[in-house]
């Protein structure tokens, strides 16, 4: 599968760049720009041309429509976003129940545009002490960059700044919804 995939984004003109140490085993993918349905597919083969298991949060609702076996199926954990759930828990015990695990994470919360990310993905990554790796869809230049390991510090709001600044200007499938200006910050 890890060829065919590699073959295809190479058909289609799309570059991988991965600085994730190789014996790196458990973290949280924070994808961003999610501007477009066109993510999940992109997304998915990225995965395979990796040959890694990156598991992903799906709203709950696609789940229950008729193609959820195939979010299941593709490594999909359903959340329902209506509820306060201690998600954050239960993805930090999968990390510890699992030597090895990642999960990916649309840190926007929506394909719209944001002011700011959901805070998840961040107490996600110290509640279970494993680092965040960021991840740009880059859309303009078709490329997809897994960056190096970031470790959350005591200092949410600098981090969480600093993360922005990662992710500005990179231009999503939808240019409009991408990230960009400066983080509101403590808007959670």
């Amino acid at each position: 599968m890890k060829i065919v995939a590699r073959l295809l984004l190479k058909l289609i003109g799309w570059h991988l760049i991965i600085d994730i140490p190789p014996g790196l085993k458990q973290y949280i993918v924070a994808v961003a720009p999610h501007t477009s349905w066109k993510d999940f597919p992109i997304g998915l083969l990225i995965r395979s041309a990796m040959d890694r298991r990156i598991y992903y949060l799906g709203k709950k609702e696609l789940f229950d429509s008729p193609f959820g076996f195939l979010f299941k199926w593709t490594g999909g954990k359903p959340v329902d976003r209506k509820q306060s759930s201690g998600l954050v828990q239960e993805v930090a015990r999968h990390f510890a129940e699992n030597e090895t695990f990642a999960i990916a994470l649309a840190i926007e919360g929506t394909r719209k545009k944001v002011s700011n990310f959901k805070s998840g993905f961040y107490y996600m990554a110290k509640a279970a002490n494993v680092p965040i790796i960021p991840c740009l869809f880059d859309f303009e230049h078709k490329t997809v960059h897994f960056m190096k390991p970031f470790v959350p510090t005591e200092d949410a709001e600098k981090d969480l700044d600093m993360l922005w600044t990662i992710f500005r200007d990179v231009k999503g499938a939808v240019p409009e919804n991408s990230i960009t200006g400066s983080r509101v910050s403590g808007e959670w």
